[in-house]
């Protein structure tokens, strides 16, 4: 990388930091302007009009990082994570599933899928996400904290079903 596009990144991270999104959006567009390809740019763009609830272009900037990068697994799990809040789960599990096959021990894209499995009423499958999660990351809090959740609505569901 180039001097110029440290920089550019550098206040872009300011500016996430503040939470400025929209300020932070203009930087990964300027680093965008002299390295279309920055897979990095884009997926942190993607990032930030996710934080702003662009979803749809947040989606768009994914794509392009997987154009160049189709094993990208920022990518695909933030993509993943993108259709998840605008409720397309099945979509979200796709993309899981995808970077699954690249790292079948991720326990990020293992937690998130358990999410959409949740989402679609399947907490006992989610259960399972989240655990194969923990094994890999013990100290993974949102593993953690989504389990014991699914693990209490379940028990819910089944004493309301006695």
């Amino acid at each position: 990388m180039n001097s110029r596009i440290d920089e550019l990144f550098l206040q872009a991270n300011d500016c996430i930091d503040d939470e400025n999104f929209s300020e932070a959006l203009l930087f990964y567009n300027l680093i965008l302007k002299e390295d279309s390809k920055n897979i990095h740019a884009l997926i942190d763009r993607g990032t930030t009009l996710q934080n702003l609830g662009r979803i749809k272009s947040a989606i768009r900037s994914y794509d392009k990082a997987l154009d160049i990068s189709s094993n990208n697994l920022d990518a695909l799990i933030n993509k993943g994570s993108a259709f998840h809040l605008d409720g397309k789960y099945s979509d979200a599990m796709a993309c899981y599933d995808v970077a699954l096959k690249i790292d079948k021990k991720h326990p990020m894209a293992l937690a998130y899928k358990g999410l959409s499995l949740a989402e679609l009423g399947q907490l006992t499958e989610a259960i399972d996400y989240f655990k194969n999660a923990l094994s890999i990351d013990k100290h993974y809090h949102l593993a953690q904290i989504s389990h014991d959740t699914a693990q209490e609505l379940l028990k819910s569901t089944q004493e309301k079903n006695i």
